[in-house]
């Protein structure tokens, strides 16, 4: 028994495809074979398994819970729900791993997996190492049982532990993705007025699709928080692992402006600690975070890379551009949207001014969305390395943490490989429009000294 996957399907975080094309229900099932026999090498016996609400997720379950079992490792089913509710589940319960078959935030023909190894991110070289056991057919047999358990109760509870937030007048957008059930549950136990869209959970995304970091998927959240002349309203994509947000007027709280205003109260109890963003985020988040005592850091982008640099810096609180929230002060370390909007609640009542001067408050700055261009695979990570052997032969100032940043008296410009597509992704900050202009112009130059231009977008 052997079985290849296609390759496009095995990612740097995790394993996804379009199903019925480059994703099946056999390669779920060779997943859970060489994910059980890691697990069972690893001296482990229980792995906890969750899935979001895709209209392809049943059938993925079913199978990849046939794979587990059969390479002998036993399964606890904890049903539909957001992937945080899953990492809760493998952090709680007494299992040695956990799988989530989600598709994120991709269009509703896509699934996937995302994996935990004790208590640890599965990715980049493990994900590589499932495809080689399964080609190689290198797997144990066993025979393993399985069992329910239902905990979205004491997850929703978990989410609410401490709570200290003030009463506000909240829209919630769940964008029919496997969040909404628990978001209809936390807002019966959380103080002020709440308004609910689209919680039923839908496959299909009816109403709109669910990345919250797309401003146009936001239209129907700035709508309720008008007509209501609510507070603010939060938004969560597919899976649940990534929070958008508005402020009372409608305008978008970017990924790393949620990330300032969270930062403030853990700086109150935790002078001086380290607070982690990836290389996409504002130059004004940094100097929000040193201006709060805090120490900050930029790191690459990624959610797995980021979750393992907290452990090493002991850091409490990260956050990516694309809405991934992490708490380790008083939560695991995991990114949990549902969670980080608690904690929003908490923070906006600490500040104690409304979400709207919160936002009157941080500092304007032009930027451009990040832009995705298509790039052939060969040379993506070719193109970087030549943008950075001529930025350094110029003498230019530049972070190489992920990629080329480049720093100039008008602002930073940044070019990476996306380490999940066949695309490049640039983003430009500056004081005003001529210098983002200028900025740009930077990145085509560079762009076209590598033979490329900065064509029509991507998608996700």
């Amino acid at each position: 028994m052997t079985h290849r996957f296609d390759p496009s399907s095995l990612r740097e975080y995790d394993i996804r495809g379009i199903v019925g094309k480059t994703l099946s229900t056999d390669d779920a099932r060779a997943i859970g074979r060489s994910f059980a026999t890691v697990v069972r090498r690893a001296g482990g016996t229980r792995v906890a398994v969750g899935r979001d609400g895709r209209t392809s997720s049943p059938a993925m379950e079913t199978a990849l819970v046939e794979g587990l079992l059969a390479s002998g490792v036993d399964v606890v089913r904890t049903g539909m729900g957001p992937t945080p509710q899953l990492y809760y589940a493998e952090a709680e319960l007494e299992v040695d791993g956990g799988i989530q078959i989600t598709g994120s935030h991709n269009p509703a023909e896509y699934n996937g997996f995302k994996m935990v190894l004790q208590h640890r991110p599965f990715f980049g070289q493990d994900i590589q190492k499932l495809g080689q056991m399964a080609a190689d057919g290198d797997w144990e047999e066993g025979e393993g049982t399985v069992s329910d358990a239902d905990i979205v109760d004491d997850y929703v509870n978990r989410l609410m532990a401490g709570y200290a937030g003030g009463a506000y007048r909240i829209g919630w957008d769940a964008g029919n993705g496997a969040a909404g059930p628990v978001i209809e549950k936390l807002t019966k136990l959380l103080p002020g007025e709440h308004h609910l869209l689209f919680t039923d959970v839908d496959g299909n995304f009816p109403n709109h699709h669910p990345d919250p970091t797309e401003e146009k998927n936001l239209a129907h959240l700035k709508t309720l928080v008008a007509e209501k002349s609510l507070d603010f309203g939060v938004a969560f994509d597919g899976d649940g692992d990534r929070i958008g947000a508005i402020d009372g007027q409608g305008r978008v709280i970017w990924g790393d402006q949620i990330l300032s205003i969270l930062a403030e109260p853990v700086l109150k109890e935790l002078p001086g600690a380290t607070i982690i963003a990836d290389v996409k985020a504002s130059q004004a988040l940094y100097d929000r975070i040193a201006e709060l005592g805090g120490q900050p850091l930029m790191w690459k982008t990624g959610h797995s890379l980021i979750k393992t640099k907290m452990k090493e810096t002991d850091s409490p609180l990260a956050g990516e551009m694309s809405g991934h929230i992490f708490f380790a002060h008083e939560f695991y370390g995991f990114d949990d949207a549902q969670y980080a909007a608690v904690r929003l609640i908490r923070a906006v009542h600490m500040i104690g001014k409304s979400m709207t001067a919160i936002k009157d408050a941080m500092p304007v700055m032009v930027n451009t969305p990040e832009m995705r261009f298509q790039v052939d695979e060969s040379r993506k990570f070719a193109v970087i390395d030549e943008v950075l052997d001529r930025l350094e032969t110029e003498g230019a100032d530049v972070d190489r943490t992920d990629g080329a940043r480049v720093n100039t008296p008008d602002g930073w410009w940044l070019l990476r490989a996306s380490n999940t597509q066949d695309v490049l992704v640039a983003r430009a900050e500056a004081k005003d429009q001529a210098a983002l202009d200028r900025l740009l112009g930077q990145i085509d130059a560079q762009l076209a000294a590598s033979g490329l231009e900065r064509g029509p977008q991507a998608g996700h």
